[in-house]
């Protein structure tokens, strides 16, 4: 249980600190940086939600706040009015660049470097402490962040 509180620990801590020193959720970071990946710095909702693997309603959420922030703009498409692209802005960019691996884009590196039997390791580990827990219904993005709490 001690292994299980840092790792909860180290979650908790990760968000706050994203939250203090850029004012935006790793959710929001997650959603600059993709854009910062992406051809012409834009994407569309769709995309956006499968990336972040989240509903819709809460991708709009993220979406507005880095948009009233000025991070991001929605851009109507002339070809298409149903569709309205979002697009990383200058300031978003600026952004990126002062922030330093978050602890989501660290476990990911992290876990890339291991060869199949590691990984299948740390899989099959984590699947014995959800079976534990009896939590394997519980609904869970990849995004790691700290605001999720478990009810009984």
């Amino acid at each position: 249980m001690i292994s299980v509180r840092k790792i909860v620990r180290a979650i908790n801590l990760e968000s706050k600190r994203v939250e203090k020193n850029f004012g935006i959720s790793i959710p929001q970071l997650l959603t600059l940086k993709y854009l910062k990946e992406k051809p012409d710095y834009k994407t569309t909702m769709r995309s956006l939600r499968e990336f972040l693997s989240l509903n819709a309603s809460t991708v709009t959420g993220i979406v507005s706040r880095l948009e009233t922030k000025g991070y991001i703009a929605r851009l109507p498409d002339p070809s298409d009015k149903r569709s309205t692209p979002i697009v990383l802005t200058s300031k978003g960019d600026e952004l990126i660049k002062k922030t330093n691996l978050s602890l989501h884009e660290k476990i990911s590196k992290n876990l890339e470097a291991l060869n199949e039997e590691e990984y299948g390791a740390i899989v099959e580990s984590f699947q014995t402490i959800i079976n534990f827990l009896n939590i394997e219904d519980l609904d869970a993005s990849p995004i790691i962040t700290g605001g999720d709490e478990i009810t009984t």
